[in-house]
């Protein structure tokens, strides 16, 4: 048996293990990297590490860190009422609102985890709030993301291009976002049917001064029923508070923490510093002037999110150090059959990317369908744009950083049960959107 197929079935037992005994996944998968990377890949420790997400794990830390503190001095409670007056009440309008805000914030230029990073944690409280399924909240704010994340000025987009441009292949820069943004947007809309939308419309708009629509209680039971879950796990039940006028005033300290979340936002935009050592930098200078507010921020940092999703990304990375991830592309681009070889290769953009970067893997992919693509049989054009979308869409997934960010956001939620959940709906974008992708934009022949 090959060492890469080896590793492809040690992450499937990771996989069955974790789903049918309740152990961190983060933690087998830390094992398993040790284990195939020094016995299978004889690598030593350095080259086992070489994939772990540094850049991910403080983004982790400094996001969920700023943003508890903004819930413990009341400002994510402030910002729910400030964003229920913007639509007159109207609950139903504020998922597609965090859908268009991240979306705006990737088109303009914005790296999407850093989107997701800076309006999740608004949208999800606000989820918690009012009974909305916190599924369907952080499924709006990944695919708002996705949705503007390749416009011709974006990074996503501004990298593709570069790539076809580079290898020669002809491309279309409007029909890339076009293509991105109608995906997206008709995934949200599926999603926003199905998980409680409609009920949200005839609902109508909700009194700001009684207590809210729905509790954690209420959420909970717009997504299914509770599952076991292990002590580490498991956040208690909240009451959701009314919206009191202490909720509505802008405190000292409230003013400070939109200061500084306004701060992040300006600071990863207009200057590209790094999200999570911003976050972790004005979180400190927060706790340093109030540490009342603050004491117990630290613990509420979703410390088994972050062992789960780097312990899971560190052993990508012994795969990509071993060479799996080549192997199996280079296995589908040498398949005679064009259509066929162009769905695999969006099938492995899809799977790979839920668990791994996913300009890497548009990286990597679009270079190993040159040779079909040079033949004329296949649309250049259509089959960028398939695989542009195939390996982003899925980034819900809780093992991709954007999907991993919604999961630390979530407040006063079963973390278990949302990662399942999580985990199940990435499941179904990667069975189902490459093979809608390709049917849509490939077999056609566009370019």
């Amino acid at each position: 048996m090959s060492p890469e197929l080896i590793s492809i079935l040690v992450l499937v037992v990771v996989f069955v293990i974790a789903t049918t005994r309740s152990v961190n996944m983060g933690a087998l998968a830390f094992a398993a990297a040790f284990g195939v990377g020094g016995l299978v890949a004889d690598l030593d420790a350095d080259g086992i590490f070489a994939g772990f997400p540094g850049d991910l794990f403080v983004v982790l830390v400094g996001v969920t860190y700023l943003f508890a503190i903004a819930r413990a001095n009341g400002t994510t409670d402030w910002l729910v009422h400030a964003a229920v007056r913007l639509v007159r009440g109207r609950v139903a309008l504020i998922p597609w609102v965090m859908f268009a805000l991240t979306g705006a914030l990737t088109a303009i230029g914005a790296v999407s985890p850093a989107a997701v990073a800076i309006v999740a944690p608004i949208a999800l409280s606000f989820a918690t709030r009012y009974g909305i399924s916190p599924l369907l909240m952080g499924a709006m704010v990944v695919h708002g993301a996705q949705a503007g994340g390749f416009s011709p000025i974006s990074i996503y987009g501004s990298i593709v291009n570069g790539i076809v441009e580079r290898e020669n292949l002809p491309g279309n820069e409007l029909v890339l976002f076009l293509a991105s943004l109608a995906a997206n947007l008709v995934i949200a809309a599926v999603m926003f049917v199905l998980f409680g939308g409609l009920k949200l419309w005839a609902q109508g708009a909700v009194d700001e001064t009684a207590p809210a629509a729905g509790n954690r209680a209420a959420g909970a039971a717009r997504v299914g029923a509770a599952a076991p879950r292990p002590a580490e796990l498991r956040t208690a039940p909240t009451a959701t508070p009314t919206l009191s006028e202490e909720t509505t005033n802008l405190t000292p300290s409230r003013i400070a923490t939109l200061t500084s979340l306004l701060a992040l936002v300006v600071a990863v935009l207009v200057f590209d510093l790094d999200a999570g050592l911003t976050a972790i930098t004005l979180a400190v200078i927060l706790s340093t002037a109030w540490p009342d507010d603050s004491r117990k921020a630290t613990g509420q940092i979703a410390w088994p999110t972050v062992l789960l999703i780097c312990g899971v990304l560190t052993y990508v990375g012994v795969l990509d150090e071993m060479g799996t991830i080549t192997w199996a592309g280079e296995g589908v681009g040498g398949i005679g059959i064009p259509l066929l070889a162009a769905v695999l290769l969006c099938y492995i953009g899809a799977l790979v990317s839920a668990f791994a970067s996913s300009v890497g893997i548009m990286g990597a992919l679009i270079p190993l369908a040159v040779p079909f693509l040079e033949r004329g049989e296949i649309g250049a054009i259509g089959m960028v744009a398939a695989l542009a979308v195939s390996a982003t869409v899925v980034d819900v997934s809780p093992f991709s950083t954007n999907g991993a960010l919604v999961l630390a956001a979530a407040p006063d939620v079963d973390r278990e049960r949302f990662f399942r959940q999580l985990m199940v709906y990435g499941g179904i974008v990667v069975a189902v959107v490459p093979a809608a992708a390709w049917l849509v934009m490939v077999v056609p022949g566009w370019g």
